[in-house]
């Protein structure tokens, strides 16, 4: 998505010089959140871009890996040879965490979803109603137990929290999503790590081994406990990464090497609306922020880049929709009974909407982006009423 929409972008910003899109998959150019869902469950046998790239004077060279940057030289180095740059924008996503000691792709049975031939094997899996383990109850693993359910199989989850979607929620607002699960015939068993996996080779079971001795069985064991940004081979280029591995980007996507930019979810960048450095790996990210290197590129800056996050997951039947970007610290208020089917949850700080996650109910999060986008305060009493629209609550 960055990739393609930086390219995009260029052209209809006015950028007149030759712009080539390298990428290390031999697929067109696609789009990857069908990929849990529609592709997954054999309803489409892709999601292709609909981009005539001809059309465009773009450029297409496919099944190329990034190798080395040349910084200096203006040189990137690839396994089919070098390609020389004026501007460069890296735009190369984040890779899957393998799970430790057993490696998707050396390990038989075992499974990441991130690519469309991720998307065909795992496809594969479900067709046969098999047994499935889930190691990771995030937006991934959430999506994948739908997935698989929905395709007859019998799904266990296993997260090593104390509760899903950990890393993105607390436990109070993550609490009632694990009945999800169990309403869906999934079993969720949180506080558990997998110790270790044995494999009986491509037809057979796997046996996975959890940290309180707990052995389970199934015929398809399907990693998603994150993902980390594409950069290892970045090393030596003098391209400045963050310890979190994504590269270090400035207000308009920079890097601090003349010439280099960095978009999607590869690259971190300030956040004055936050203060902080954000990293988003999230769609929307990757198709807002070629906007900004574009511009940057084409000599026409525009506004610096620092967007209200957004999210979306379609889980259980759920619409689950997340705008803004909150922390521990800020003032957590509920709109609407979590047990029933919509509901939402507003974060303030200093009294102002900052972020706000939606199940079911996409009029709170319309109208709550808009307020976050603003810097409104809320009425605490009025936004917690599910009753009164969110926007009414504005002081």
């Amino acid at each position: 998505m960055a990739g393609v929409q930086t390219a995009v972008a260029l052209r209809e910003q006015g950028y007149a010089g030759a712009v080539t899109l390298v990428g290390a998959e031999p697929h067109d150019p696609y789009d990857r959140p069908p990929l849990s869902k529609a592709v997954l469950l054999g309803k489409a046998e892709g999601s292709a871009f609909e981009v005539d790239f001809a059309e465009y004077g773009i450029g297409l060279r496919l099944g190329l890996h990034a190798d080395r940057l040349d910084t200096e030289g203006r040189m990137l180095e690839t396994d089919a040879g070098p390609v020389p740059y004026e501007n460069l924008v890296l735009a190369t996503g984040a890779a899957p965490i393998p799970l430790p000691g057993a490696p998707a792709g050396a390990t038989p049975g075992v499974y990441l979803l991130r690519t469309l031939d991720d998307a065909a094997r795992l496809r594969a899996v479900l067709v046969r109603r098999s047994r499935v383990l889930v190691v990771g109850a995030g937006w991934i693993g959430a999506e994948l137990t739908t997935a698989a359910r929905e395709q007859g199989c019998e799904v266990t989850v296993v997260e090593a929290a104390g509760h899903p979607l950990a890393a993105a929620l607390p436990a109070a607002v993550a609490a009632p999503m694990a009945a999800w699960y169990e309403e869906s015939g999934a079993r969720l068993l949180t506080g558990r790590r997998v110790e270790c996996v044995e494999s009986a080779g491509e037809d057979g079971p796997v046996a996975v081994v959890l940290d309180d001795g707990t052995e389970l069985t199934a015929d398809a064991v399907v990693v998603g406990i994150g993902a980390h940004p594409t950069t290892a081979w970045l090393a030596g280029s003098g391209v400045a990464l963050g310890g979190d591995g994504a590269v270090r980007a400035d207000e308009r996507l920079r890097t601090n090497v003349p010439g280099v930019w960095a978009v999607g979810d590869c690259a971190s960048f300030p956040s004055a609306r936050y203060g902080e450095r954000l990293l988003i790996h999230h769609w929307d990210n990757a198709l807002q922020g070629p906007t900004t290197v574009a511009a940057d590129i084409a000599g026409a800056p525009g506004a610096v880049y620092d967007p209200v996050p957004y999210f979306w997951s379609e889980q259980f039947g759920r619409f689950v929709q997340y705008v803004g970007h909150h922390t521990d610290r800020d003032e957590l208020l509920w709109r609407g009974d979590p047990d029933g089917s919509s509901w939402s949850v507003c974060w303030l700080r200093a009294g102002r909407l900052i972020a706000l996650l939606a199940v079911g109910r996409p009029r709170d999060l319309t109208q709550g982006r808009k307020l976050i986008h603003a810097g409104a305060a809320l009425d605490r009493e009025r936004a917690a009423d599910a009753a009164v629209p969110l926007k009414s609550a504005a002081l």
